[in-house]
């Protein structure tokens, strides 16, 4: 197996950890998936962070409001490019939380678009945007906790990418 395959491989399997600690509620394990500094930029929650302790305390808050969640991470694709790497990849985010008046669950769809730089522990995302493309059931789920303002507007994503708001899509491109 050649290194660009295993660093594609490598790479999955990190964006595929990201959904396995938040479904289990291991936000430790958000070390074996995110540089220290990371940028990540989320659509769905309506907010951002800095740093990869701000970013574990607020989904740790979040995600212990709901009484369960399942996030599926698919059609990933990585662009390698020696010690840097880009990935795109579709998730669905279902959102459980029993006392939410009108409904309990809300189930959401979009892609992550990340960047990714090899580190000496391994791939580590350093910068993700997530965004939303369509979205089903109660809106008042995902908006327990006041720090995450979900923005509930959707997109296609090919307007995204005629915006040139795609990392992964520039780079395959130029």
């Amino acid at each position: 197996m050649d290194d660009t395959l295993k660093d594609k491989l490598a790479i999955s399997e990190v964006l595929n950890l990201y959904a396995f600690a938040l479904d289990a509620r291991r936000f430790d394990l958000f070390d074996r998936v995110f540089t220290h500094d990371v940028e990540a930029i989320f659509g769905p929650a309506g907010a951002g962070w800095n740093g990869l302790e701000e970013f574990q305390e607020s989904f740790a808050g979040f995600h212990a409001t709901l009484d369960r969640h399942v996030h599926t991470m698919m059609g990933q694709l990585v662009h390698v490019d020696g010690d840097a790497a880009n990935a795109f990849s579709f998730g669905n985010w279902l959102l459980v939380r029993e006392a939410a008046e009108g409904g309990p669950s809300w189930l959401g769809t979009g892609y992550y678009d990340d960047e990714l730089v090899r580190t000496e522990q391994g791939w580590r995302i350093k910068r993700r945007v997530c965004r939303l493309l369509s979205w089903s059931g109660n809106p008042s789920v995902p908006e327990p906790q006041r720090e995450h303002q979900p923005d509930m507007s959707a997109r296609g994503l090919h307007d995204y990418a005629a915006a040139g708001d795609l990392a992964f899509l520039t780079v395959i491109t130029t």
